[in-house]
């Protein structure tokens, strides 16, 4: 018994040891004490109360039970930094006139930072909501953002809309008034959440976080609701990244030249877009593309980032796919260029003394039903980050994971090894038997 186990535990050792010293080696945290003070971030929930939220869809329960059961995990785990408040539509007017039932908007809980008090007393004002009348969402915008506005220029402000059906006050569209909204300069972004939605409430809810650089997500799930709201306001807390507007090129030689930092564009189904990064000596790209699903689309799609020469030479790749189950599909590359420092090759200088140009091409394999609108395109966000390259880049370039290949490389020797020693030992004890 002693034989069996020696050699597996002086593997496991030093797998163990190996790991912790591929943990060590990170790189240490930076130190954020130097960051200005910035002004609280704002979030209001806006809450449909509509009748339709009666309906038992959502794990066997009321989509209004779901709905409360979210915000309360969400109330606990909301930041002591963000200011929060809660709205909501439709919750009090049972009539049938629609020029009532239009005004039907109210601020449940003030915007402001929660405290131990602040939590409970929002608790107990979501838990006496019932579902009750009609769908004002346009109106309903415009005050949570009026809510939101103050003299604060640089403040992050976000609105989470949770409906299950589309607006019934037309002709005040909601997409419109997001886009009004938006103009308004005020840092405001909508993300819309849809319970259980069919494709004309998906289509209106998409349409409105759209407008103001917002997202949108189909929920179907109670923890999907809570997860996805307290990831929204967490971000909310995080500072915020505006993405520039670059508009990608057909070919390289038209393509706009990025530096660090975040970009956003579209593009349309199958189609390829280009665009440049000058990469100095010394110096290792990271680039990154999301492309978002906004709309019904086919099963079965991905996308392609792909790092190239001006000449059309492949440098490296980063791809990604997707089977319809999810709204976002991501995918990145890096690139590092070495420096040759006290060469005394001249041409060996040139080639990594000047910067070169690398073009970055972003292809999709969406495709939609017939039904479907074609435009505008998808929604793409693209990172673009130079950073000091690492002493020895070819790995990287040639195999994309660094040096974790010569950690992988080690484990197979280690486990080889092993099995040397195993089969040995079995050997040897399996002789020792049949002497014996």
């Amino acid at each position: 018994m002693i034989t069996r186990q020696r050699p597996a535990a002086w593997v496991i050792a030093l797998l163990a040891a190996l790991t912790a010293g591929v943990v060590t080696a990170g790189p240490a945290a930076a130190d954020d004490d130097d960051e200005p003070a910035r002004p609280d971030p704002k979030v209001e929930l806006v809450l449909d109360v509509s009748g339709s939220m009666r309906a038992r869809d959502i794990d066997g329960k009321s989509r209004m039970a779901a709905a409360k059961q979210a915000f309360n995990e969400v109330l606990d785990a909301t930041p002591d930094e963000v200011a929060l408040g809660i709205r909501t539509l439709g919750a009090n007017y049972r009539g049938d006139d629609r020029k009532t039932g239009c005004k039907d908007t109210e601020l449940l809980y003030p915007v402001e930072r929660l405290d131990k008090a602040g939590r409970t007393d929002a608790k107990t004002a979501v838990a006496t909501l019932a579902p009750t009348g009609w769908t004002p969402i346009g109106p309903t915008l415009l005050k949570a953002a009026d809510d939101l506005t103050d003299d604060t220029a640089e403040r992050s402000r976000r609105i989470v809309l949770i409906s299950d059906g589309e607006d019934t006050c037309q002709p005040l569209d909601p997409c419109v008034v997001a886009r009004e909204i938006s103009a308004k300069g005020i840092h405001l972004t909508a993300d819309t959440l849809g319970l259980v939605p069919d494709a004309k409430t998906r289509d209106q809810l998409s349409c409105i976080a759209e407008a103001t650089g917002g997202t949108y997500t189909s929920i179907r799930h109670t923890d999907e609701l809570a997860g996805r709201v307290k990831q929204l306001i967490d971000r909310a807390a995080d500072p915020v990244v505006t993405p520039a507007e670059a508009k990608g090129a057909a070919q390289c030689t038209d393509a706009p030249r990025l530096k660090s930092g975040l970009y956003t564009d579209r593009e349309k189904f199958g189609e390829h877009r280009w665009y440049r990064v000058d990469v100095p000596a010394g110096k290792e790209l990271r680039a990154s593309v999301s492309v978002s699903a906004d709309r019904a689309v086919n099963q079965d799609y991905g996308v392609l980032l792909r790092a190239e020469t001006p000449g059309g030479r492949e440098i490296v790749r980063g791809q990604e796919s997707g089977d319809g189950r999810t709204d976002v599909i991501s995918t990145g590359l890096r690139y590092p260029r070495p420096e040759a420092e006290g060469s005394n090759d001249t041409a060996e200088k040139d080639k990594y003394g000047a910067t070169e140009t690398v073009c970055l091409r972003v292809s999709n394999s969406f495709s939609a039903p017939a039904s479907v609108k074609k435009a505008p395109g998808l929604p793409v966000e693209l990172a673009v980050d130079l950073v000091d390259s690492p002493d020895e880049a070819s790995d990287v370039a040639f195999f994309g994971l660094g040096h974790g290949w010569w950690l992988l490389g080690l484990l197979v020797l280690v486990g080889f090894v092993a099995g040397l020693v195993w089969g040995w030992l079995s050997r040897w004890r399996f002789a020792v038997w049949r002497t014996n």
